[in-house]
C-alpha cells in the first residue's frame, strides 16, 4: 500500500525539533507495517526540498504558492507510483489539497481533524470558522473526503452539530518512547509540583492560567507552576506574571525538545491546561502515561474524560479551577485515583492502537 501524508509541518530533518510527535510515532507504525509513506508539508522549510524521514520521504513545498505546489508534489509522485490513500491533517490547508488531489486522482481521502478546523473564536481571531474564507475551505475539505476522523469526542460533537459525520481516532502514546510510569503519592510536606505544557499564544489562555495561580497563591496553597513552551507573545505573559506577583511561584521554561520533557512531566504531581480550545491535547495523554493526571479546561480530552479521569472547569474559570487544583492538591488519594483512570485510559489506546485504527480506515477506503 501507498499513502500520502499530507501535513502543515511538524516532519523536520531533524526529527527533534520543529516536529509533531504523534505524526513522527505514526509515521514509524505504518513504515513497520509495509505501507510506502510519503509525507507532504506544507512549509516545514521555506524552501522546497525532500529528505528521507523514519522510513518515509518528505516533500516539502515551502515557497509560495504552498498549496499549488503541495498538490503539484502528490501528483507528480502519484504517477511514479499510484497513491491508494491520501490522508490530510487539518482541514483548511491540507484537507483543501487532498480534496483537489482525490478528486483529480481517484484517490479516496482520510481527513484528520487535530486543530482548529471547526472553531470560532473571534475574541483571539482563531479558529478556521472565524472567516468566510476558512469556512469554504473546510466545507471543501469535508465534502472531498471519504471519511473523516477527529482526536477526541468533543471534536467529533463539534463535527456533527455541522452536519459532518466523524469518528473517534485518538494520537496515542507511544509507549516504546514515553514508557509509562505508576502514579507516585506525593509527601504531604512536599511542595505540589504543577505543570504547563503549549505555546505561550491566545488559545492556551495563560491569563486565565497566571489567575489561578494567583487564586491558589491567595489560599494559601503551596506551590510552583513550571510553564513550559515557545513563547509566540513577546514576553507579555512573562511581564503579567510580575504584576500579579507570582515571581516565586511560576517559572517559565521556554520551548524544550520532546526528549527533554519527560524529566519535567516526571517531577510534576498535576498537568494544569487552561485552553480555550484543544482537539487533544497530547501532553494530557502523555502525563496519564507517567501517573500524572490532568485539571483544566473544558475542552479536548479533558472535557471526555471529567469527572473520574480528569478535573474540568469552565473555559476562562480562574476561581473554579483553582478550587479543583487546590481539592486535588489537598485528597492524595483523589488525586491518585484520578490519575490511575487516566492511565488506564491512556494505555488503552496508544500510539498502537492509533495505528492499528489508521491501517484500518486505509484497508476500508482502498477496498
Amino acid at each position: 500500500m501507498k499513502v500520502a501524508l499530507l501535513v502543515p509541518g511538524g516532519v523536520d530533518r531533524t526529527g527533534t525539533h520543529r516536529v509533531i510527535p504523534c505524526i513522527l510515532w505514526l509515521i514509524e507504525r505504518l513504515v513497520a507495517a509495509g505501507v510506502e509513506v510519503h509525507v507532504f508539508a506544507l512549509a516545514q522549510e521555506p524552501v522546497p526540498g525532500r529528505w528521507p524521514l523514519l522510513g518515509a520521504q518528505v516533500h516539502n513545498a515551502g515557497s509560495h504558492p504552498r498549496r499549488a505546489r503541495m498538490l503539484a508534489q502528490v501528483m507528480a509522485e502519484h504517477r511514479r507510483g499510484g497513491f491508494d490513500v491520501l490522508h490530510a491533517f487539518w482541514a483548511a490547508h491540507c484537507g483543501v489539497v487532498a480534496a483537489a488531489a482525490g478528486r483529480v486522482l481517484r484517490v479516496p481521502v482520510l481527513l484528520h481533524l487535530p486543530g482548529g478546523d471547526l472553531t470560532r473564536l473571534p475574541e483571539i481571531g482563531y479558529g478556521a470558522r472565524n472567516s468566510r474564507r476558512g469556512r469554504l475551505w473546510v466545507q471543501v475539505a469535508a465534502a472531498g473526503a471519504a471519511r473523516v476522523v477527529a482526536p477526541s469526542r468533543y471534536v467529533v460533537e463539534q463535527a456533527r452539530a455541522l452536519g459532518m459525520e466523524a469518528r473517534r481516532v485518538p494520537f496515542g502514546v507511544a509507549l516504546d518512547r514515553w514508557p509509562p510510569r505508576p502514579p507516585r503519592r506525593r509527601d504531604g510536606a512536599e511542595i505540589a509540583r504543577l505543570l504547563h505544557v503549549g505555546s505561550i499564544n491566545r488559545v492556551k489562555d495563560h491569563e486565565t492560567l497566571l489567575r489561578t495561580a494567583a487564586d491558589l497563591r491567595a489560599a494559601g496553597v503551596r506551590f510552583r507552576l513550571d510553564v513550559i513552551g515557545a513563547d509566540t507573545l513577546g514576553g507579555t505573559v512573562q511581564q503579567r506574571a510580575a504584576e500579579l506577583g507570582l515571581g516565586d511561584h511560576v517559572r517559565f521554561a521556554g520551548f524544550l525538545p520532546h526528549d527533554e520533557l519527560r524529566r519535567w512531566v516526571d517531577d510534576a504531581h498535576l498537568l494544569v491546561m487552561t485552553s480555550r480550545h484543544e482537539a487533544g491535547p497530547l501532553v494530557l495523554l502523555e502525563a496519564a502515561v507517567a501517573g500524572v493526571p490532568t485539571a483544566g479546561t473544558a475542552v479536548g480530552h479533558i472535557a471526555d474524560w471529567a469527572p473520574h479521569a480528569a478535573a474540568a472547569v469552565p473555559v476562562g474559570d480562574h476561581a473554579a479551577l483553582a478550587r479543583e487544583v487546590a481539592r486535588l492538591l489537598g485528597e492524595e488519594d483523589a488525586r491518585l485515583r484520578m490519575a490511575a483512570l487516566a492511565q488506564e485510559k491512556a494505555l488503552t489506546e496508544d500510539a498502537d492502537f492509533t495505528a492499528r485504527e489508521i491501517l484500518a480506515l486505509y484497508a476500508e477506503l482502498a477496498g
